[in-house]
């Protein structure tokens, strides 16, 4: 699962990332981006222009807006069958940048959960492999959503959760966002977890449980 992570770089290390996307100048810090949040994303559109997209896809073919609160991940083992993201997959891609993400472990007493944050060792930012989809409103509004596709963990996140955020290699990126639909060959390397030693977790503080808080204390070593 991933339910809560970070972007906090400068649009302009963006550029250095994606330069040949069009970025969002208006990306301020986030330090604990949550569910139904927008989130910024690069589609898969002819010109790659970065947009924010609610976050938990909700179908097109929807009646209401609620079932995205419980769409903000596809497992990336079945999404290729289900109904909510098979068309998805084929033609509404996106990259969702991110330089890291929280999980929760159960605590030695069984009593709480500790929250952790995992990253690149370098702590470079990377991108998510993400769906989006648009959904018209009763009101005729148009909604744009999108999902995080998750994989089975890395050795090093395994022992606090089982499941992991699809990380792209940044050499695919431009593969994933190609408009039209994408080679079947190459979505199950695209989606191996990320190696452990290129990451780093840690212990931070129960703070990152509320989505009202978000400041650079929520990422420091406890």
């Amino acid at each position: 699962m991933c339910g809560r992570f970070t972007l906090t770089i400068d649009p302009s290390q963006l550029e250095d990332i994606f330069p040949w996307a069009i970025i969002a100048p208006d990306i301020l810090p986030r330090y604990n981006i949550s569910p139904s949040q927008p989130i910024a994303a690069i589609p898969n559109s002819p010109n790659h222009q970065m947009e924010f997209f609610r976050w938990g896809l909700i179908p097109s073919w929807a009646k209401d807006a609620s079932i995205g609160n419980r769409m903000i991940n596809a497992r990336a083992e079945t999404i290729a069958e289900k109904p909510s993201f098979k068309n998805a997959l084929k033609k509404r891609r996106c990259l969702i940048p991110a330089d890291g993400f929280y999980e929760w472990k159960v605590s030695p007493d069984g009593k709480s959960k500790i929250p952790y944050y995992i990253r690149f060792s370098s702590g470079q930012a990377f991108a998510f492999a993400g769906l989006w989809d648009l959904w018209t409103a009763s009101d005729g509004s148009l909604v744009k959503s999108c999902t995080i596709i998750t994989t089975l963990p890395n050795l090093l996140i395994s022992p606090i959760h089982n499941r992991m955020p699809v990380i792209l290699p940044r050499e695919s990126y431009l593969q994933w966002v190609e408009p039209g639909e994408v080679n079947p060959s190459i979505v199950k390397e695209l989606f191996a977890p990320i190696p452990p030693d290129q990451m780093e977790v840690y212990a931070v503080s129960r703070d990152v449980n509320d989505p009202k808080n978000d400041n650079p204390s929520l990422v420091l070593r406890m």
